[in-house]
């Protein structure tokens, strides 16, 4: 008789402004922290962090990819729970290009209606808008060192 041994998992939801993008099951996920990548494992510590523009990767339990394009936001862990408040979110469906075009054309739609900023803020977000011009160059570079 063979015991069925079954990997932990935690709970992961993303939201933007706009809408819910992901909702599921992981088994880990790596997201782009300010202060550099951060891997998150099911049980982790509890952590709030913030967000900059980058790829969310999610591995889910039947070995699926996901990518999620954040342009900032918070990260939330607690030990079987991730929430992600993303400011614009989008969810890539073809190439990684095509996903950080859009997140890109999205991030810049945000801006215009966000006459508030501050001279510090718009710096910020032209310096994550010039980021998302080169992903298309970094995707190709990461593809051979994906999980």
């Amino acid at each position: 008789m063979s015991a069925h041994i079954v990997a932990p998992t935690m709970q992961v939801s993303i939201v933007s402004l706009e809408s819910e993008i992901y909702s599921g099951v992981a088994l880990r996920i790596a997201a782009p922290a300010l202060l550099g990548e951060v891997g998150i494992h099911p049980r982790h510590a509890p952590m709030l962090t913030p967000l900059k523009e980058g790829e969310v990767r999610i591995l889910t339990p039947d070995n699926t990819l996901e990518l999620i394009y954040v342009s900032g936001g918070l990260l939330e862990v607690q030990p079987t729970l991730v929430t992600i408040l993303a400011d614009t979110a989008v969810r890539a469906k073809g190439s990684d290009h095509a996903a950080a075009t859009e997140a890109r054309r999205l991030t810049a739609e945000a801006m215009q209606h966000m006459d508030h900023l501050t001279t510090h803020d718009r710096a910020y977000a032209e310096l994550l808008l010039s980021i998302a011009d080169m992903m298309g160059e970094r995707e190709r570079l990461r593809k051979r060192h994906r999980w």
